[in-house]
């Protein structure tokens, strides 16, 4: 069953990024399911620290932006989703290519979201995984 109560295309995901952060970095949304959205980021010069490998707060930035999005995408029109907390693991360390984060949801209520934010590599390694939590306002 889609969670999803916004109707969206990658494309219309991918123009409200562009002239922020998520576009600075390079995030791009790229697939989504019915219950799941993820998006690919590079790791080159715009997304690595002073010794060539993925910045670990970049990872958080991606975390927090498909986990966000996906807040965003479950909620109703009047409300808005609010970041409360993220936390991170890093796993394992990327120096180049793509990572790929997925979020999926623990949890979804009226004033709550809980997203589960997995990050891999190219080979599929799972580099750094990701919790947050939103407060879903009504306005």
């Amino acid at each position: 069953m889609a969670i999803w109560k916004k109707t969206f295309t990658l494309e219309q995901l991918n123009e409200m990024g562009k002239h922020c952060a998520v576009g600075h970095l390079g995030i791009e949304i790229s697939a989504y399911g019915e219950n799941w959205i993820e998006a690919k980021m590079p790791v080159d010069h715009r997304t690595t620290q002073p010794f060539g490998l993925l910045h670990g707060g970049v990872s958080v930035a991606l975390a927090e932006t498909i986990g966000s999005l996906a807040g965003f995408l479950c909620i109703e029109e009047g409300q808005v989703a609010l970041g409360l907390d993220i936390n991170a693991n890093h796993l394992r360390p990327v120096k180049q290519g793509f990572v790929t984060a997925k979020a999926t949801p623990i949890a979804l209520s009226q004033n709550n979201h809980v997203w589960q934010i997995d990050i891999r590599d190219e080979q599929d390694k799972l580099c750094c995984v990701s919790r947050l939590t939103l407060y879903i306002k009504h306005l």
